[in-house]
């Protein structure tokens, strides 16, 4: 699987994000994912949105995924020297 794969994966599940996905090896993934959807949520509920989007790729095609998950006002604020969350 490659990173561009999983970036349409994530895009067509969520849409109107914006995601970059990057590895060195196409097992290991990062992932940034901005989107909308994410407001309100927790970590780990943004987290499950992402899974939901790569289905059973996880420990198959996947064999790791480290990913950022942020809303837009999160990313901005993030570009320029707040942080955001993981």
């Amino acid at each position: 699987m490659t990173p561009a794969e999983i970036e349409a994966l994530i895009v067509a599940h969520l849409p109107g994000a914006t995601v970059r996905v990057t590895s060195t090896d196409n097992v290991h993934f990062e992932a940034v994912v901005v989107c909308e959807a994410f407001a309100g949520k927790r970590p780990i509920q943004r987290h499950q949105l992402v899974y939901a989007a790569i289905g059973g790729r996880m420990g198959g095609d996947i064999h790791a995924l480290s990913m950022r998950t942020l809303t837009p006002v999160e990313a901005a604020r993030d570009a320029t020297g707040g942080a955001g969350p993981r």
